[in-house]
């Protein structure tokens, strides 16, 4: 790790003499397909650079992570995969032969005669080694090489040296290849703007054809199963079971059994990780002690198994009136950085699905209501201390609602200074966004690569004052003691997230304050680099008197049929002062709760959805979003 520190910056930005934010005037956008990296691979191998610049964007994003692995132990910006590694780990984790591994980092060593080292850690090395093993896959393909030939002739070279073991996720990947390679592609980072140019490619008709025909063949198998995904997403299906463990009718797991979206609604995607790998993540959804959720996707291939049809509730979410509404989906990896990264992979299957999700069942694709783990609100004040913080400080939320066809920054306007009042939406960027997540544990797995300043994260800290020394912002929530926030990975308290929504409460300067939690949280908001935009339009609550938030929108008493069914509304301990405002997310907020108490779906008076008159809003109040009762507050 000492060879290759983790805050350098990404290794296309790097190899430039002078960086374009420090010139006078903004120098043109780099060519990545003209690096002399990607260059050099093409000409000795005979691929053209444009064909290796596009994989390693559908790949990586043009980062090299420092040599730090992916989940799925691939290295570099060209993802190279060691297959031994990664198939030790996935039999350990399996218990017994997994599913083989393309040990792309072990192919090229061979063809190249470079270390495994040298490949995972230096760029030019791993940029050298994938060319050789696409166009050792070309060759025996059948199609000639050469740095000028038609880029759609590499089709099933880019398939079969993907890395992914699931043909349908090689096909996905080719596609993307190509898509990006006609269309071009461009990403900003640390001040540069790097750019893939529009590409002729001519048809890549014949050569799909001999994948499509793979994927057939594997597919022809498979047993006809309750898929619900979008059509060609390599998706498979692992059943949660639904048995009961006793003769107690109420002691059963793993979930519940429901009629959703007809009753309960829809209208939420919780995204988590799961901390362990895919194949561990499989085992536990089939056990019908533990847990379900509805999806779990796969961080090398982005193969997703589904565990749940939509009408069933999964317990997933850590919040019953959270979990009767939502659609939970695990990602396999880990909440912080450790010894792994999200892949572009993941997130780009992941963004399939939920866009899909979402278009089927009308739930709308904002950052209240596809959501991390880690905003779920607590049921009550007790237990907000306990809930979870995945999927974490650096999954990537504004290059995820790209992928959706959503970008964060639609309804927004980049303005020079805000005033109290306006509404904002928190956009830091994701790489070079440096922010301090500190507490690491250097245990398997560490809890995060290094303890201070990471190089990139998805929120902004919030402080007592304008100033960077001062302390950050209380959650007397999670610090009932009334002391500050802390840094820790788990402390979630004074951070606003890519995507959030609040109102602006104060500005000085280069800072601007924001009502979060009863307070204002100020964050460091410099006009030449922005961490904020204004709201083009939106609606804020204000209240006129103190009043209080709540972590579900449940029935008032009189809507129980039986007072003993009776949940009761609890709200917590924030307080929500006379004349702060909050955004509102949404006005259409179900009130109810779904009774489902007994393993038998026919049980009298069980598996019903108890519905209630009193009128909830959902609004962004701290990190995790809430609930605020209607006749509390005015809309503007």
């Amino acid at each position: 790790m000492s060879r290759h520190p983790i805050s350098r910056r990404n290794f296309l930005v790097a190899a430039l003499a002078v960086p374009v934010a420090a010139t006078a005037t903004a120098a043109p956008a780099l060519a990545v397909d003209e690096h002399a990296q990607f260059t050099a691979a093409a000409t000795k191998y005979g691929v053209p650079a444009s064909v290796l610049a596009a994989i390693s964007y559908g790949q990586t994003r043009w980062e090299d992570h420092a040599g730090v692995p992916s989940t799925s132990l691939g290295y570099g910006p060209m993802h190279l995969v060691d297959g031994a590694a990664a198939q030790a780990q996935r039999d350990a984790a399996a218990g017994k032969r997994a599913a083989g591994v393309i040990d792309t980092l072990g192919q090229a060593a061979t063809l190249t005669g470079l270390s495994k080292d040298e490949l995972r850690t230096d760029t030019a090395a791993n940029i050298m080694g994938a060319a050789a093993v696409l166009a050792a896959a070309q060759r025996e393909a059948g199609h000639a090489v050469g740095t000028d030939t038609d880029p759609a002739t590499w089709y099933v070279a880019i398939a079969s040296t993907c890395g992914f073991s699931a043909v349908a996720s090689q096909r996905d990947f080719a596609d993307d290849v190509i898509s990006d390679l006609r269309a071009g592609a461009s990403k900003k980072v640390s001040g540069a703007q790097l750019e893939l140019q529009p590409t002729r490619v001519g048809s890549v008709t014949s050569q799909r054809a001999v994948i499509t025909r793979r994927v057939a063949a594997a597919q022809q198998a498979a047993p006809t199963d309750p898929i619900d995904a979008p059509t060609g997403l390599p998706v498979e299906w692992v059943e949660a079971p639904y048995e009961q463990l006793s003769s107690d009718p109420g002691n059963y797991g793993n979930h519940d059994l429901g009629n959703r979206p007809a009753s309960p609604a829809l209208n939420t995607i919780v995204i988590h990780d799961t901390e362990c790998s895919y194949d561990e993540a499989l085992k536990l959804v089939q056990m019908p002690t533990y847990l379900a959720w509805n999806y779990t996707v796969r961080s090398s291939d982005g193969m997703i198994a589904q565990h749940l049809q939509a009408k069933d509730v999964g317990w997933h979410a850590g919040n019953w009136y959270v979990n009767a509404h939502s659609i939970g989906v695990e990602h396999e990896g880990y909440a912080t950085a450790g010894p792994t990264w999200f892949t572009e992979a993941m997130y780009r299957k992941s963004a399939r699905l939920i866009a899909y999700l979402c278009k089927k069942y009308d739930i709308p694709v904002d950052r209240a209501h596809i959501i991390g783990h880690d905003q779920v609100p607590a049921t009550t004040t007790n237990g907000i201390k306990s809930m979870h913080w995945d999927p974490g400080p650096f999954w990537d939320w504004e290059h995820y609602f790209e992928l959706l066809g959503a970008p964060l920054t639609r309804g927004t306007k980049g303005i020079s200074q805000f005033t109290a009042g306006d509404m904002i939406r928190i956009l830091p960027g994701f790489e070079g966004n440096e922010q301090i997540v500190t507490g690491c544990d250097t245990n398997n797995p560490p809890i995060c690569v290094v303890d201070g300043p990471q190089p990139a994260a998805n929120f902004v800290a919030l402080h007592q004052q304008p100033d960077a020394n001062s302390p950050l912002v209380k959650d007397i929530g999670l610090h009932p003691g009334g002391g500050p926030s802390g840094t820790g990975p788990a402390d979630v308290g004074a951070r606003a997230a890519a995507g959030e929504d609040y109102v602006v409460a104060d500005v000085d300067g280069d800072w601007t304050a924001i009502w979060y939690l009863g307070a204002k949280g100020w964050f460091h908001n410099p006009a030449d680099t922005p961490t904020a935009r204004l709201l083009k339009n939106g609606t804020k609550a204000t209240a006129t008197s103190d009043i209080q938030v709540y972590g579900r929108a449940y029935p008032e008493s009189s809507a129980y049929p039986d007072p003993s069914w009776d949940q009761g509304v609890s709200p917590y301990s924030y307080v929500w002062g006379a004349g702060q405002e909050y955004v509102v997310a949404d006005t259409n907020v179900p009130t109810d709760y779904y009774k489902a108490w007994y393993y038998d779906i026919n049980t009298p008076n069980d598996h019903i959805d108890i519905v209630g008159k009193t009128k909830y809003y959902l609004v962004y109040f701290g990190h995790r979003v809430m609930y605020v009762q209607a006749d509390d507050v005015t809309l503007s």
